[in-house]
């Protein structure tokens, strides 16, 4: 496959990824080809985890964060420096070439920094992952409308909206690179602790799922240095070949949704109707400041 000036060798069209669907590696290819110029603007300049399925969705499977030494010169890297003292080559995936070179070997799912390449340790995303413990996705929408009054209407954070593909949905706030990932993970857990104390029977931020019964859990562990999260428009290794898709707020009233309802068979029937909800999503970017105050000043009147 020619993409530019770059010649990128294709393997194993034909092989089944998703025997269900009988979607082969050739569709992978070819969605992450066409997503290109939607995908790519959330996830350049972001190290990323590639997720490996070289024998389809039923196969085993391998997180792989290092870059292998037979990639391209071409692919871009950023080596990290772990706590260990070892170092990591993250891949940076800023072009359609880089795409769809990940999907020729077997990426199904990019996962991707809240932080960028040239500021690793401050991020501009603070996420809260809507976990449910069962299928009934009315309450992940109930709790995202609970989270998104209390981000964006008492402390004045835009927030944004997205479905995981799997089973729940991301909430996300753009940020001004400021604070550290230790200050805007403490942040996000006292939100979802605060959240947690009003709708007890509800939520949850119990970390052993032993001891979330059938509560929602509020996961705010990704927003830490080096973890990551799925990329907005990634396909997951599912059934049906689900897609993560970034909605706007007045979609979670759709009676029908659920968080595998977007796929790469009707995500571009999407597209070409309604422009990505997340286009812009770096101009929204935000100080904590105002909110940390808001946020005090909420619970000392609670507290009164």
């Amino acid at each position: 496959m020619k993409i530019g000036n770059l010649d990128i060798e294709i393997s194993n069209r034909e092989k089944m990824f998703f025997p269900e669907q009988k979607y082969t590696k050739g569709d992978l290819i070819d969605y992450y080809e066409k997503i290109a110029d939607v995908i790519l603007p959330h996830i350049e300049s972001r190290p990323l985890t590639m997720i490996r399925f070289p024998d389809g969705i039923d196969g085993k499977k391998f997180f792989q964060k290092d870059a292998p030494d037979y990639f391209p010169d071409w692919i871009e890297k950023k080596e990290v420096r772990n706590q260990d003292g070892t170092t990591t080559n993250y891949v940076i995936c800023n072009d359609m070439a880089s795409l769809v070179y990940l999907a020729n070997q077997a990426c199904i799912t990019p996962h991707i920094w809240l932080s960028k390449k040239d500021k690793l340790n401050f991020p501009d995303r603070m996420i809260f992952d809507l976990d449910p413990a069962d299928e009934d996705f009315s309450r992940v929408k109930w709790a995202a409308g609970m989270l998104k009054n209390l981000l964006q209407d008492q402390l004045g954070l835009p927030s944004f909206l997205m479905t995981t593909g799997s089973r729940g949905l991301h909430i996300v706030v753009p940020l001004k690179r400021e604070k550290s990932f230790d200050e805007v993970r403490s942040f996000a857990q006292q939100i979802s602790v605060y959240l947690e104390k009003k709708y007890p029977d509800a939520l949850t931020t119990a970390i052993r799922k032993d001891k979330r019964g059938d509560k929602l859990f509020l996961d705010v562990t990704r927003n830490a240095f080096a973890q990551t999260t799925v990329a907005p428009y990634a396909v997951r290794p599912l059934n049906g070949a689900p897609v993560a898709t970034p909605l706007d707020w007045n979609e979670l009233e759709k009676h029908d949704l659920h968080s595998q309802y977007y796929t790469i068979q009707n995500i571009f029937r999407r597209l070409g109707s309604k422009k990505d909800p997340w286009k812009n999503i770096d101009d929204a970017s935000v100080s904590l400041e105002k909110a940390l105050k808001k946020f005090r000043e909420l619970k000392d009147g609670d507290q009164d």
